[in-house]
């Protein structure tokens, strides 16, 4: 009995030491000396006390031997240790759920294709900016405004009456005036500015009756596809607020200035690819579409509005917000050229087709005007699109509920402060054009 004994003890003798050791810290954890000491005993004896979260085991792999029948626990309807785990025929329901639909895979689906097609939508954040959207659309690049649009806001007769006036109105209403909060959120403000300064433009309709032939779309989607070297692309998706028209624009650069564009070389970004950050998709459908039907009355895509909130949690640069604006002034144009023409390319275009847009933070302002010349864009030789940007135009400096103080010194008062009336009339030009 007692060598039996002795052994029983040896053989428990570890598990009292660890034992010892688990308890310990309890014991003696008001000690501040032995907390080191103690953490390394935590973590050399117990992953639970440390709270570790040990590995998660691979999963076991399947062998099946051809020839041998795999014995399982099946037909028991039971666990039984030493029998295989059964393998049933996966369960089809006799109804269709939408709530469990799985969907094919990709290669069996009608739309896939082998070759790959990089999508820019309404979310597309591009590396390189307008750099991007140039090489992209075949584009040259102007800085400013062409004059003569430029002029249309200058003449007294296509201007507001008392207009400052009304446009500092109009941006106290967004800041201030239109919000319970004490600092209104920017997806509210600006919304409420942009809807502003069009109801403004608006009130020329009694001098100018040709503005009363445009109408305002909203969530509408738009497809247009091209071919950029061996590459295919698209710009799809919804896009801020259209206003479309009944006469199309009028074009800004004459047959001369579009023949020049031809000496004209595009810039690259080598080794950066033209398709970085753009969608790669295998699904697609080279299709183009207005997002509109063939019968609408307002045909003509005359100017975009673009806002930084509109998209939620995706937020862009100044850089990139300008270089989706051209991308999808380029696609409307793009997809009324092939509505009008063809899908051919077509090297000059008998009637370029032009497209404005507008982008705002609801303080700053990017300008955005874009004539089609060719949509023969598969090479960089012949005729280039031209793109007008105007960027960076501040309507005001400062807008604040409180003063800014430091130092006790009043450094912003309080109120609308740095109204900057050229910015206004740059907008205005812009919903003029074509209606003067």
């Amino acid at each position: 009995m007692f060598p039996e004994t002795a052994r029983r003890l040896k053989t428990a003798a570890p598990l009292f030491c660890q034992t010892m050791t688990l308890n310990e810290p309890l014991l003696s954890s008001a000690h501040g000396a032995s907390r080191s000491a103690q953490a390394r005993r935590h973590l050399n004896v117990s992953c639970c006390r440390t709270a570790k979260v040990p590995p998660r085991p691979k999963p076991r792999v399947r062998v099946e031997i051809p020839g041998l029948e795999l014995v399982t626990y099946g037909e028991r309807m039971h666990f039984v240790p030493g029998l295989s785990k059964p393998v049933y025929p996966a369960w089809e329901r006799e109804c269709k759920d939408p709530r469990y639909y799985k969907s094919p895979p990709a290669q069996d689906m009608p739309l896939y294709k082998e070759k790959t097609c990089y999508v820019f939508n309404q979310r597309t954040n591009v590396l390189e900016g307008v750099r991007q959207a140039l090489w992209l659309t075949k584009s040259k690049l102007i800085t400013g405004l062409p004059p003569q649009l430029l002029s249309l806001a200058q003449s007294p007769a296509n201007q507001i009456p008392d207009q400052d006036e009304h446009v500092q109105n109009a941006i106290k209403h967004a800041r201030f005036w239109d919000t319970t909060e004490q600092r209104p959120r920017k997806a509210t403000y600006c919304y409420t500015l942009l809807y502003n300064l069009l109801h403004l433009c608006g009130r020329l309709q009694t001098s100018h009756p040709a503005l009363g032939k445009r109408i305002l779309a909203e969530k509408y989607t738009l497809a247009a596809s091209w071919k950029r070297g061996e590459d295919l692309f698209q710009v799809r998706g919804q896009n801020g607020l259209l206003l479309n028209s009944m006469t199309p624009l009028p074009q800004l650069a004459g047959g001369n200035e579009v023949a020049g564009t031809a000496d004209h070389i595009l810039e690259t970004f080598y080794p950066v690819s033209p398709a970085i950050d753009l969608q790669k998709v295998q699904l697609y459908k080279m299709e183009n579409f207005t997002g509109f039907r063939d019968d609408y009355p307002y045909p003509h895509a005359h100017t975009l509005y673009f806002t930084e909130a509109q998209d939620g949690p995706c937020k862009l640069l100044p850089e990139q917000l300008r270089a989706k604006m051209i991308m999808f002034a380029f696609g409307n144009a793009l997809a009324r050229a092939h509505t009008l023409y063809g899908t051919k390319p077509q090297p000059v275009l008998d009637r370029p087709i032009t497209v404005q847009a507008v982008g705002t933070n609801g303080r700053v302002f990017q300008f955005v005007v874009f004539q089609l010349n060719t949509t023969d864009l598969s090479h960089d030789e012949g005729v280039k699109n031209q793109v007008w940007v105007d960027e960076d135009a501040n309507l005001y400096e400062f807008a604040k509920v409180r003063p800014l103080i430091k130092k006790k010194q009043v450094q912003v008062p309080a109120g609308l402060a740095g109204y900057q009336p050229e910015t206004f009339s740059k907008f205005l030009a812009l919903y003029l054009n074509g209606a003067v």
